[in-house]
């Protein structure tokens, strides 16, 4: 179980890696108003960091609450390490390819995370069921 909770604790950080790679991809960065600055940035990379920040933030907490619920309901705890470290493997690619602008690749990285997602709840469901 510690793995799951190692990965809960990276999947909740992963948003400001994004975020932090989108912001020092150019120069000028403004912390007095930082959503202001990205909305005024042209370069891709500030707004593909961005994205895959929001899109991270999403991603957490249907994750966490997946681990947990798998926990509570007795779930094997090397399945839900698997499924968890799996969620982190794909959620990095998911990350990479969108700053990348690889849409395709990007997607099937998603899915393959909310893949995980699903496979943890279910598994919660159906042992408590």
């Amino acid at each position: 179980m510690v793995l799951a909770y190692w990965c809960i604790l990276i999947a909740a950080t992963l948003p400001y890696v994004w975020i932090g790679v989108g912001k020092f991809a150019v120069r000028g960065y403004d912390n007095r108003d930082p959503r202001g600055w990205v909305a005024k940035q042209t370069h891709p990379r500030v707004h593909r960091g961005n994205a895959a920040q929001l899109n991270a933030f999403e991603a957490f907490a249907p994750f966490a609450a997946g681990v947990l619920m798998a926990q509570a309901a007795g779930v094997d705890p090397g399945r839900i390490g698997t499924l968890a470290a799996t969620f982190i493997v794909f959620r990095v690619l998911h990350g990479l390819f969108y700053l990348a602008g690889r849409s395709t690749l990007r997607s099937l990285a998603w899915f393959g995370g909310i893949g995980c997602v699903v496979a943890l709840m279910a598994q919660a469901a159906l042992r408590m069921g």
